[in-house]
């Protein structure tokens, strides 16, 4: 089942207030439990390499989307600390990298846009 987007942000943010944890999330430290979290999903790619990491087995999977949820569910925290709107932010920011990164000079290619 999907939902919507702003519904799974109210529900995260609904769990978070019943709990009383707002308190404990100021951005300095959502931003440090985004970076820790991070670390585990790169944890679980380590030591294999990049064609072995297209083919990992179903539970390590699974593991790999908790520590996606956990970066996403600390990422809609800093939102709200912070009042952004998230989506309007990835708009903004995929705007920017289509003049950084125009088709004709990035395609194929892996270079930052100042190699280009």
């Amino acid at each position: 089942m999907t939902r919507g987007f702003d519904e799974i942000i109210k529900r995260v943010i609904q769990f978070r207030d019943e709990r009383d944890w707002r308190q404990f999330h100021d951005p300095k430290n959502l931003a440090e439990a985004i970076s820790v979290e991070s670390g585990e999903l790169l944890e679980k790619f380590l030591w294999i390499g990049s064609t072995e990491s297209k083919q990992i087995s179903d539970t390590k999977l699974r593991d790999v989307e908790e520590e996606l949820a956990d970066i996403a569910i600390f990422m809609f925290y800093l939102c709200d600390a912070l009042n952004i709107d998230l989506l309007e932010s990835v708009e903004r920011k995929i705007r920017m990298n289509e003049k950084k990164y125009p088709i004709a000079k990035a395609r194929g290619t892996s270079k930052k846009y100042t190699e280009l």
